[in-house]
């Protein structure tokens, strides 16, 4: 079945920040992919298996699959979201835009 890891989401002025705890995984088992405005996370470990023949195996028990899709908000800066996984937990930074960029000042001719 479908194991969903706990996600913790802080915000401070120059970025949101998406905290998953994930033990027992590996960087290399995370997928993250944004598609317009939706951020998805997803996780898909098998465990292998060297057999005597020298071909690995794939055996389903220690299996571990999730997704996780968010909604951006307009303010993240989609180009520049960095992931980093240490210590069991992956740990993403949705930087927000600058905020020049939000307004623009209408010259008076």
């Amino acid at each position: 079945g479908m194991v969903y890891p706990a996600v913790n989401v802080k915000e401070n002025d120059k970025a949101f920040e998406i905290f998953v705890a994930a033990p027992g995984l590996k960087k290399e088992d995370f997928k993250i992919s944004v598609k317009e405005k939706m951020l998805t996370i997803a996780s898909e470990a098998k465990k292998e298996d060297l057999t005597d023949a020298g071909k690995y195996t794939r055996k389903e028990y220690g299996f571990t699959q999730f997704s996780r899709s968010f909604n951006l908000p307009e303010i993240v800066d989609l180009e520049h979201i960095e992931a980093s996984y240490e210590n069991g937990e992956l740990i993403l930074s949705l930087p927000k835009k600058e905020k020049q960029n939000l307004v623009k000042e209408i010259a008076i001719n």
